[in-house]
């Protein structure tokens, strides 16, 4: 599969005296959480289909610090910040893709103050633009007329009012697509950001993301899509805890997209 995908970085291109549009920052878990992967390589190849110009920082990147600042631990996070904001000016980067809300929010949100100011959007704004701008043409997709709900990331809705750009992505893929009760503003979390992916959940008599799920299951459907990785694990965990993963599917919003595009 790898063969296919090209994917230069920022190193690499500076080497050929190219200056990449876009940074794509692949995250912790989209570079080490096996089901991540498999976002990222289908968001690399819908970025591949397009022709976008752009470069990851490999070996280069580390955390973002996200879970480290929401554990508590800001004078880890302002040094892995700090670290990561030297190697994306030295590249000269200026706009940055991620399919990860919590990168996406810390990125754009806490870097400025640290001298790390660019232009961040999501991978499901980055889509929506290359479908706009007909980089990017939807076929007809193995999903199609599929019962489908989609559960919004905390990092990318409440906390940061993207809520158009996943749901639009959905609208041009023919789905049947039914929203939870809980959802947009009144969105429930999947229970793993602020750092509560890394421990055990406290006593209480129900697990959130199961609780999620129960939200989810109510619209009947044969996918439930999520915008983020951390989303996809809680959600991937509470259709097992229902014993309901041979009917049900939990996909990123790009893996639709790229299998669409037959990618």
């Amino acid at each position: 599969m790898s063969e296919q995908l090209k994917v230069p970085t920022m190193q690499e291109a500076m080497a050929e005296g190219k200056q990449p549009e876009y940074l794509f920052w692949v995250g912790s878990a989209g570079a080490f959480d096996d089901r991540a992967k498999k976002i990222t390589k289908a968001f690399v190849k819908l970025l591949n289909k397009a022709n976008v110009d752009f470069a990851v920082l490999g070996t280069e990147e580390s955390d973002s610090g996200d879970a480290a600042k929401r554990a508590g631990n800001e004078f880890l996070f302002q040094m892995q910040a700090m670290t990561n904001i030297e190697v994306m000016n030295m590249y000269q980067v200026k706009k940055i893709i991620t399919t990860d809300p919590h990168d996406f929010n810390t990125l754009k949100n806490e870097y400025p103050g640290l001298g790390g100011n660019y232009e961040v959007l999501h991978h499901t704004q980055f889509l929506q633009k290359l479908i706009s701008e007909g980089k990017i043409k939807v076929k007809e997709s193995e999903f199609k007329g599929k019962n489908v709900t989609f559960h919004d990331p905390c990092y990318l809705g409440r906390a940061n009012d993207v809520f158009e750009a996943p749901r639009a992505l959905i609208e041009t893929l023919g789905v049947n697509f039914k929203e939870m009760k809980r959802s947009q503003r009144t969105s429930l979390c999947c229970g793993a950001g602020g750092a509560q992916m890394f421990k055990e959940p406290e006593k209480g008599d129900k697990d959130i993301n199961v609780l999620r799920t129960e939200d989810a299951l109510e619209t009947n459907p044969e996918v439930i899509i999520t915008a983020c990785p951390f989303c996809n694990t809680m959600m991937t965990d509470g259709v097992k805890a229902k014993e309901k993963e041979a009917s049900i599917q939990v996909m990123d919003i790009a893996e639709l997209i790229a299998n669409a595009e037959d990618l």
